[in-house]
């Protein structure tokens, strides 16, 4: 359904960044280790300087949990606000993303395993339905 697509996308969000930030920890020591501006751009080579890398390798990753923080916090915050759906103050259908105005129940099948009983609330049927209400209490009871 779509909510599974949607925490789908957001697992895969997340993921794409710890990706990348390990892609940039790599090119770091592979950097510091082959040397490369010396390798491909013929700089002077220089040693191998080991506390260089992993201090800017802790840092990458203290950036890359703050960002990754934040984007969790973000995705929640999309998450909140796309359950918030816009219902029609006279027949209670709902607006879907393309505009489209739905009755509750097929927007609700269509989007969960969710499957609707029918049947009358004791206001509704006092209203409705007086002289068959079987809500009604009996008077002297």
């Amino acid at each position: 359904m779509k909510i599974l697509e949607k925490q789908s996308v957001a697992n895969r969000v997340i993921l794409y960044e710890i990706i990348a930030f390990a892609s940039i920890i790599l090119l770091v020591w592979l950097d510091e280790v082959m040397d490369i501006p010396a390798l491909f751009l013929g700089a002077v080579p220089t040693p191998i300087n080991w506390r260089e890398s992993l201090f800017e390798s802790v840092f990458i990753v203290l950036i890359g949990a703050v960002i990754i923080h934040f984007t969790h916090g973000l995705l929640k915050r999309m998450k909140y606000l796309e359950g918030i759906l816009p219902v029609c103050a006279s027949c209670k259908k709902i607006r879907d993303e393309q505009d489209h105005w739905h009755p509750i129940e097929s927007y609700v099948r269509e989007r969960s395993d969710v499957e609707f009983s029918h049947g009358i609330c004791p206001e509704c049927a006092e209203k409705l339905y007086p002289e068959f209400n079987p809500y009604e209490k009996e008077e002297g009871s």
